[in-house]
């Protein structure tokens, strides 16, 4: 559909862990950031979607969790939406802001997506990623999972999927396994995507990690499951991501700056397709340009979901930023770098920056509405112009269960 929505600012926190901190601190800061920068106060929110996936295993809060947060701020009375989407809760409540300013119901409409996903207790954080899975299945995909890994790794690595890690890696691993099978994406490759990312993760203050890794340094890291060192796996934590959305009209009446476009922001759901039918990515994307009238070669920047190093690959392909079978080679000849052709995950992505799932994708919207208006700092990506976000989240089938593309403009 056409939007008329444009994003009038955009704020986050620190992506890390924080024992001291729930969700209404770090929902409080992300959005007061995030106001602050439209030039707004409280008072002038008309709606809020609050996007978050786990607090109801994590911190025990569950069904009012955008009415706690921002009534902690002095926020009531407007329409707050909970948003529920695994990892693509933040996303999917980008979404709904955008396609309730562009029909014309409200003109400013908060989207804060926000999470409190770390516990002394890593058996609630893994049980959440679990969750956004179909729990009927649950047990034999867990079986089959770790058969798979203990016959295509080293003895005794196939155990401990959704105990000693989160059983989303597994997932990854396999669908890396299969990559490097039939196309000879190679280990190294998927080190460079880490190694890449840690650069970019140096430059950005919000990064969980700010360590810059060599390929060796990720190859030579602890195995969790073949072919997945710990620097190819996205890090728990804790963290929220705003952005304010304005009606176009609005935005002209308050003499926004530098307002963001939203050319498009497109969602589906998986299914289970046939090997020679799209996925959730492939559906979204091809859609997504097509409601903007452009293409990959248009991009200048992209953040894509790589909560795994293989995933930034293969997501490379499902855009069409590259033919099948190229992502790795794509990583290698340094196009997807700073300075590159196209720079992919300029922030640090999932695996520097850090993955708390319901804040992960408006924290992609974050970074790319920074690079549009020249403010990324040492990341900047010189002309910016259009960028591209990708977020998934949990597992149906054989795809995604919910994927989310969105496409801004300067």
């Amino acid at each position: 559909m056409k939007l008329n929505a444009v994003i009038a600012g955009v704020g986050m926190t620190r992506f890390m862990k924080y024992p001291d901190k729930g969700l209404k601190e770090l929902g409080a800061e992300a959005t007061r950031a995030a106001l602050a920068d439209a030039g707004l106060e409280l008072a002038d929110l008309e709606g809020a979607f609050v996007g978050n996936c786990a607090a109801g295993l994590v911190t025990g809060q569950e069904s009012i969790r955008g009415q706690v947060v921002l009534d902690s701020m002095g926020v009531g009375k407007i329409p707050i939406v909970n948003v529920e989407n695994a990892c693509a809760s933040g996303s999917t409540a980008f979404v709904q802001a955008s396609v309730m300013v562009s029909a014309g119901l409200h003109d400013v409409v908060l989207a804060l997506g926000v999470e409190k996903l770390s516990h002394p207790d890593k058996s609630k954080s893994f049980a959440a990623f679990a969750g956004a899975m179909d729990v009927d299945e649950l047990k034999q995909m867990m079986e089959d999972l770790a058969k798979a890994a203990a016959e295509s790794a080293r003895e005794g690595k196939g155990g401990g999927a959704g105990q000693s890690r989160s059983m989303f890696m597994d997932v990854y691993a396999s669908a890396a396994r299969a990559h490097m099978e039939k196309w000879g994406t190679t280990r190294e490759q998927f080190a460079m995507v880490s190694a890449k990312n840690s650069l970019h993760g140096s430059l950005n203050p919000n990064a969980q990690f700010h360590e810059v890794l060599s390929v060796e340094d990720v190859l030579a890291d602890r195995e969790i499951v073949y072919p997945l060192t710990r620097s190819m796996c996205s890090p728990i934590g804790d963290g929220a991501a705003a952005a304010v959305i304005l009606s176009e009209r609005k935005a002209r009446e308050l003499g926004v700056e530098k307002p963001v476009r939203i050319a498009t922001t497109v969602m589906h759901s998986g299914y289970n397709h046939a090997e020679d039918e799209p996925d959730t990515v492939q559906l979204s994307s091809a859609e997504a340009f097509e409601e903007a009238g452009l293409g990959p070669d248009d991009l200048d920047l992209a953040e894509v979901h790589d909560a795994s190093a293989p995933a930034e690959i293969i997501a490379y392909e499902q855009i069409g930023l590259c033919k099948p079978g190229e992502g790795g080679r794509l990583v290698e000849e340094g196009v997807t770098r700073l300075g590159g052709r196209l720079p992919v995950n300029t922030s640090g992505g999932l695996l520097r920056k850090g993955h708390p799932v319901g804040a992960s994708g408006l924290a992609q919207v974050v970074e790319i509405s920074n690079q549009l208006r020249g403010r990324a700092g040492k990341r900047q990506v010189e002309g910016a112009r259009r960028g591209l976000a990708q977020n998934g989240g949990g597992k149906k089938g054989n795809d995604a269960a919910a994927m989310v593309v969105t496409i801004l403009e300067s």
